[in-house]
């Protein structure tokens, strides 16, 4: 099933409309981390080169009321984007009407535009009417009509059925993948549905209830899976092994019972973990083997987990990790989400993919993010291809 993409289209003299992922954060006007907008740049520029009018939607934040959207406008992130590509870059503050339209008439070839934020059409006459988060189909087709063809760089976003994706795909002849897009179609969509073996997946994360999915659909295509995480604790109390204080979720022991009876020995808990009296950087912390007393909490795996981790991914052939392995916003519980991180880096005849804010934070953060195959530009989108749904954002896109 090949998807179309950007370099099957004709671009020349092209009104090109273009969803991409700009929600970058801002305060005060600041943008924090222009990642996701330097991710978007092959594509651009591509549209540029090829003689295309590139007009760019993207959506920035909530906005639940009038009062929001002041603080969440584009114009920083379209002046972010002039300076990355070292040429003006038209701002228009409006999502609609006849300042937008006659703006992008006056566009040239090679021409960049930027429109206002989508989810300022969320909340129209102070009421919050969410015409772009839930897709009205006058939305789509009017933003369709102001473009000759449609290309969708936005993977963060495939996951929802808004207006400015599947909304302007819809009304549109072609609807094309961007290279960003294109390439989580490969990696990931590859990953799950014809991984090289032997395939690894590693989970991590907080609550079993976020990744049930994912490990349900992952236990049916991996060699192994490795859980880590807060969610670990979970098992261990399905295990019958004591977890003193530590994260639980107690209505679901009897289906983390149930994942393990079905996965026998493809599922790899950690052997020891890091643990601490409070939930505190600075708080006292020691290795425990498996039983934690009452009184204390893990936050993070142990150094034997780390090496029976290892272990299992020596060979691999394929591995997609997602979620942390431990409290890595706080120093001294990262050195597990840390080590996984700089090992992946070593796996040089291996396809790696890293899903997730917190692993690929951590992966950066290393280093090492230059020698894995993939980093996936979304968190949500990414956690649900890997549960195996089919996303809108995707299915919208034409096929070759």
């Amino acid at each position: 099933m090949a998807k179309l993409t950007v370099e099957d289209l004709e671009l020349e003299g092209k009104k090109v409309l273009m969803r991409v992922d700009f929600n970058v954060p801002i305060k005060d006007g600041v943008i924090g981390n222009d990642n996701r907008i330097v991710a978007a740049l092959p594509t651009i520029k591509y549209v540029m080169e090829h003689g295309g009018r590139a007009i760019l939607l993207s959506h920035l934040g909530r906005i639940k009321k009038e009062e929001d959207k002041p603080a969440l406008s584009m114009r920083p992130v379209a002046e972010r984007l002039s300076n990355l590509l070292d040429k003006p870059v038209t701002f228009v503050p409006v999502t609609e009407g006849k300042q937008l339209e006659d703006a992008i008439d006056n566009m040239n070839n090679g021409d960049v535009l930027v429109m206002e934020n989508t989810r300022y059409e969320d909340v129209v006459d102070g009421e919050n009417v969410k015409r772009e988060s839930k897709n009205d189909p006058e939305l789509g087709k009017y933003w369709a009509s102001l473009g000759d063809v449609f290309v969708n760089d936005a993977f963060g976003t495939a996951h929802r059925s808004h207006a400015s994706n599947v909304g302007i795909a819809s009304n549109m002849d072609q609807a094309a993948a961007g290279f960003l897009m294109e390439k989580e179609i490969k990696f990931i969509g590859n990953a799950v549905d014809n991984p090289v073996h032997p395939f690894v997946a590693i989970l991590g994360g907080a609550k079993v209830s976020d990744k049930i999915g994912v490990i349900n659909n992952l236990l049916s295509k991996a060699d192994k899976v490795i859980v880590g995480g807060g969610m670990t604790y979970t098992f261990y109390a399905a295990k019958g092994i004591k977890i003193g204080n530590s994260l639980v979720e107690e209505d679901k022991i009897d289906l983390a019972k149930e994942i393990m009876e079905k996965a026998g020995d493809k599922l790899v808990l950690p052997i020891d973990s890091v643990i601490a009296k409070e939930f505190n950087n600075d708080a006292e912390s020691k290795i425990v083997d498996n039983d934690i007393p009452d009184g204390y909490m893990a936050l993070d795996i142990g150094p034997k987990s780390v090496d029976l981790f290892k272990d299992v991914l020596k060979d691999a052939k394929t591995v997609v990790w997602n979620g942390p392995m431990g409290v890595f916003e706080m120093s001294n519980f990262a050195n597990g989400t840390l080590e996984i991180g700089k090992f992946l880096g070593t796996l040089s005849d291996a396809t790696t993919i890293v899903g997730g804010g917190d692993s690929t934070a951590a992966v950066q953060q290393l280093g090492v993010a230059d020698s894995l195959t993939h980093i996936s530009t979304g968190g949500g989108a990414s956690l649900e291809y890997l549960e195996g749904k089919t996303l809108p954002g995707i299915a919208s896109i034409s096929e070759k």
